[in-house]
């Protein structure tokens, strides 16, 4: 059956036989058992599949990576220990050092910092790119190295909306494929893949957990790139990988080549595994995160809207919001809604900003962004305190910008709050 996606929140991944437990077990073993050595030689040389050791693959993890996958309509997907982890490996498994890729400049701080920073020290460039320029500027950054164009499908703090179509033309006509961060929208409200995105990287800590209670990332990969017709630009994947007996990855696995390369060669030795205890606390997420989105966007639309009428507040960005700048390409690709944080200055600049925090009851300043409970950060106070004025507004973010993440509080109590911390300023 081809279900609805509400439906496939709850019963994609594992589906129990006859006898087996009704709810996902936590498989919480290092190891795995078989009877002969000749079998676990043939896991080792990727002539069978299975399970042997934890940090490459374990059935917990593998049930949770697949519900993702039919989420999201790819091929293939895995967990990774962090959304972090998940955007390096999904860039690191196609590029190594001497390599070049592209990047829209106003992604998450975090990974910023990791394309621009530690990369760069393994030899892989990054060229950052204004994700609003046309087509003809944004050809000229493409060099004979480049592999990959990165962006986010909303952006992390300042929400605003990719242009998926653009980007998706831009990519593939310059060969290389293209890679989204679907972690504000998640596949409830965006499929990235459906719009021709080549893979999907997700924080799985934020909405898909929901509950600020696991750390994890995800991979997907839509099996649509055709690496073999690139052959020369990805020989990890299209040549013999001298560290499995020369098997080359496209010819073995096909479609499922880039989430097995990124298993079997980055997971085997970085390990950076999400734990079987995090997969289970991310698949009991995913069963409510269809009727989690509805409520973040239904709250978050009601809060911009009370931000935009006061006075004390000089700007307000949200994509669902009338008016805002990516209100129409919200509608395009974002129609069921975007996501629940909204970003704002207050007339005052970047000290008002921190008092009026202070001022909140209800909302908590945390750094975490994108779970049931309402919280918030000031960038410039907190996550990007080094960077001048100058530099905050070359990355993108304002110095006055205030990154609310509206909760599942009744949003009558969400909009007290902020009302009574505006009236103390």
């Amino acid at each position: 059956m081809n279900n609805k996606i509400e439906t496939k929140c709850l019963h994609e991944g594992y589906k129990p036989k006859k006898g087996e437990p009704r709810e996902l077990p936590i498989y919480q073993s290092t190891t795995f058992k078989y009877d002969t050595s000749d079998e676990m030689g043939a896991l080792f040389d990727l002539e069978a599949s299975g399970y042997f050791y934890t940090r490459l693959q374990n059935p917990t993890n593998d049930f949770v990576a697949d519900k993702i996958c039919a989420l999201e309509g790819g091929v293939a997907a895995m967990l990774t220990s962090s959304g972090q982890a998940a955007n390096f490996y999904a860039i690191f498994n196609i590029c190594e050092a001497g390599d070049h890729f592209i990047a829209t400049s106003s992604i998450y701080g975090g990974t910023y910092n990791l394309f621009s920073v530690t990369l760069k020290k393994m030899g892989i460039e990054c060229t950052f790119v204004d994700q609003e320029l046309p087509e003809e500027e944004l050809d000229k950054y493409f060099k004979p190295n480049t592999k990959a164009v990165f962006g986010e499908t909303i952006t992390n703090p300042t929400v605003a909306v990719l242009d998926i179509e653009k980007f998706v033309k831009l990519a593939h006509r310059h060969g290389v494929p293209l890679i989204v961060d679907n972690t504000f929208a998640t596949p409830i409200n965006c499929r990235p893949i459906e719009w021709g995105v080549d893979i999907v990287t997700h924080s799985t800590t934020k909405y898909m957990d929901g509950h600020a209670v696991g750390v994890g990332g995800a991979i997907v990969d839509s099996g649509n790139f055709n690496w073999d017709d690139h052959k020369e630009g990805f020989p990890g994947l299209t040549t013999p990988d001298p560290s499995y007996h020369g098997i080359t990855y496209t010819e073995r696995f096909g479609k499922g080549a880039y989430i097995t390369k990124a298993t079997v060669q980055l997971m085997r030795d970085l390990g950076a595994i999400q734990s079987p205890q995090n997969a289970f606390y991310l698949n009991l997420g995913l069963e409510t995160l269809h009727l989690r989105m509805k409520a973040h966007c239904s709250n978050a639309l009601e809060v911009a809207r009370f931000l935009k009428s006061q006075d004390q507040v000089a700007w307000v960005n949200y994509p669902e919001l009338e008016g805002d700048s990516y209100y129409e390409r919200a509608r395009k690709y974002l129609p069921k809604g975007s996501c629940g944080v909204v970003s704002f200055g207050l007339k005052g600049g970047r000290e008002l900003a921190t008092r009026f925090m202070d001022k909140l009851e209800l909302a908590a300043i945390m750094t975490h962004v994108a779970d049931s409970k309402t919280c918030l950060l000031h960038p410039a106070s907190h996550t990007h305190r080094q960077l001048s004025d100058q530099q905050l507004s070359e990355a993108g973010v304002a110095p006055d910008l205030i990154r609310f993440s509206v909760g599942l509080e009744n949003v009558e109590d969400i909009i007290a709050d902020l009302k009574q911390a505006l009236s103390t300023i």
